[in-house]
């Protein structure tokens, strides 16, 4: 039988960040909004600001891999975001690209566009065609291509290329590698042949018309690419690639849509997934999450792999400029600001044929020995010795040649090189554990000896004191004698407990918090006022001191790194990342205050963080 064997890329894991662009659609319409202008615009081909909702004043600006401004054309979308990773599919791994954004800002223009403007989608499926067909040409691999479209529409999964099907099952294999049973596989050969199955699915896909708009997706469609290459020569490996291409449905406001009915019910279900995707965002960012919840949404399953995955990934996100998408807008750059922080870990999906060895069936032949009679083992002689002389017309016809033979014997022994270092890294186990066995024993066997001198000690001692007690009745000696023999069996313990016991409780005082401290101050304090050491602590400190301390956390903070931003006081994984972006986006900090303006630091968080870090740094 053919060995099947998951390789991975170089043996390494590689990592791959998910790569954000964000696309600005023009505006539309004859929206009264125009004449202010739009609330966010491009400063390069990388950052883009929008109005601060809180100051209209101020503007927040953010960082991506590629902004598409207005003018961009599709041509230009595909170049710069899509086509790069594109590479990667024909070389055995993943890869996904998906649009995000709210509804109407121009997911399924950027994805599907028209038949004059196409999109992502059909500018893809022909760049792999183009690809296949360069590599066909160098030799060495036969390449076939197969597609799959599907839909998510009500938290069910849909076939579009076979309408009537049910809702199928999402299920995740033994490699951990997503795949849906029942959905259906079409073998494809020309860029004309995919046309022709993907434009009737497509007209399968759910739309409906809302306020917002006139050809508003219910649903979130899903084209999937598979592309296996199998080598010509021996050892015939076989690697196969799987290329997503993702048109997501846009969160809704149905105050604003006028959804109603099953229109409500749709944009529940889509409003839904995309929350979930948020949350899973948010738990791969945190590094903290016992579990990712990818299960509770179909949507977030199926991304699986894209999302914290095994897929070199690319995040489209659709905005618009007008004032009246304003918070969506808004919404949907925080999101792609999260989303750019993720790590993928791309590996190759390789599997290989190992050749079948002749040697198989002599111990196939051994195994059953037992059980063979007389005669049958003189034939088996026989046959052997005809196979061995090359005198059997069929060991001629189908015995291997010598580098068949060879290259299998080579993986013959390399197989046995591991199992062999297997077997010694579980002895070397074995001894280690057999030896901390040991160990153990001898340590409880010297507790349980103690614990009997103990047991002695206790009750001779115990003996001596009811002698004691009962001695006066007995000896009637003098209340003086008595008291003596009574202080002498107490004082030991005045002094061996008591004492460290007082000890203790003088060094727990002293290392009661600083804030403790301050409050009893206060409370003594004649006047009924605070103490200036709970507000103003930072007056008590040496003024130079304290600028020296400030400015060492100053520096931690624009160049640290992860670790070296966990090691301040009060900054946990999460918030050193959320530093780390805040620091990719605005750069350094110019003073302690900027802090202030990272996500989740609020004042009273602030000052508490300066106060611990401050006395720390000036306690080293």
């Amino acid at each position: 039988m053919a060995q099947r064997v998951a390789l991975a890329e170089g043996g390494n894991k590689k990592t791959s960040r998910v790569r954000v662009a964000v696309r600005l659609r023009p505006c539309v319409g004859n929206s009264h909004e125009k004449d202010e202008g739009p609330c966010v615009r491009g400063l390069d081909s990388q950052n883009l600001e929008i109005v601060n909702w809180r100051n209209a004043t101020e503007t927040v600006k953010y960082q991506f891999d590629v902004f598409h401004a207005e003018q961009t054309t599709q041509q230009e979308v595909f170049r710069s975001s899509v086509k790069p990773i594109l590479q990667h599919v024909l070389n055995g791994q993943n890869a996904s690209v998906f649009a995000y954004g709210p509804t109407g800002a121009g997911k399924t223009h950027t994805m599907l566009g028209s038949q004059e403007q196409p999109g992502v989608i059909p500018r893809a499926v022909r760049e792999v065609f183009n690809l296949v067909k360069a590599k066909e040409e160098e030799g060495g691999w036969d390449y076939s291509i197969g597609m799959s479209y599907l839909e998510i529409y009500n938290e069910k999964v849909l076939d579009l290329l076979s309408p009537g099907s049910q809702d199928l099952p999402i299920r995740e294999d033994k490699d951990k590698n997503i795949l849906i049973p029942g959905l259906t596989l079409t073998t494809i050969s020309s860029f004309a042949d995919f046309d022709k199955h993907f434009i009737p699915a497509s007209l399968n896909r759910t739309t409906a018309s809302t306020k917002l708009n006139q050809r508003s997706s219910r649903s979130h469609a899903v084209l999937l690419l598979k592309v296996v290459r199998t080598q010509r020569d021996l050892p015939h490996r076989q690697q196969t690639g799987k290329l997503y291409l993702v048109d997501l449905a846009g969160s809704e406001d149905n105050r604003r849509t006028g959804n109603q009915g099953i229109r409500l019910k749709e944009s529940g279900a889509i409003n839904l997934s995309l929350f979930t995707l948020s949350k899973v965002v948010d738990s791969l960012n945190s590094g903290t999450a016992v579990r990712v919840p990818y299960r509770d949404s179909k949507l977030t399953r199926l991304l699986q792999d894209s999302l914290g995955g095994s897929a070199h990934s690319v995040m489209i996100t659709n905005i618009s400029p007008e004032y009246e998408y304003y918070f969506d807008t808004f919404n949907a750059l925080n999101f792609a600001a999260k989303s750019k922080l993720i790590v993928n870990k791309p590996f190759t999906r390789e599997t290989v044929a190992a050749p079948v060895l002749s040697v198989k069936r002599t111990r196939e032949d051994h195994g059953v020995r037992g059980s063979v009679t007389e005669p049958q083992k003189k034939r088996l002689k026989e046959e052997r010795k005809t196979e061995q002389d090359g005198s059997s017309p069929s060991a001629q016809i189908h015995s291997p040649s010598v580098m068949e033979r060879l290259l299998a014997l080579e993986k013959l022994m390399m197989s046995c090189q591991d199992k062999d270092k297997q077997l010694k890294d579980v002895a070397q186990s074995r001894k280690e554990i057999q030896v901390l066995k040991e160990k153990q024993k001898e340590l409880e066997t010297k507790a349980l000896l103690f614990s009997r001198l103990a047991g002695e000690k206790s009750a001779a001692t115990k003996e001596s004191v009811f002698k004691n007690n009962t001695a006066p009745l007995q000896r009637k000696p003098s209340t003086a004698t008595t008291a003596n023999k009574q202080k002498a069996v107490v004082q030991p313990l005045k002094v061996s407990q008591l004492q460290p016991l007082q000890q203790l409780a003088v060094v727990k005082k002293q290392s009661v918090c600083v804030k403790k401290k301050e409050r009893k101050l206060s409370d003594q304090a004649p006047d009924g006022k605070e103490n200036i050491m709970e507000h103003g602590w930072e007056s008590q400190l040496d003024t130079s001191v304290l600028e020296q301390s400030r400015q060492k956390i100053l520096q931690v903070l624009n160049t640290g790194s992860l670790k070296d931003l966990k090691g301040l006081q009060q900054i946990g994984d999460k918030k050193a990342k959320l530093i780390l972006g805040w620091r990719e986006i605005h750069g350094h900090f110019t003073k302690l205050e900027d802090l202030g303006k990272v996500e989740g630091m609020t004042e009273k968080r602030y000052s508490s963080f300066m106060k611990t870090n401050i006395l720390s740094a000036m306690g080293k």
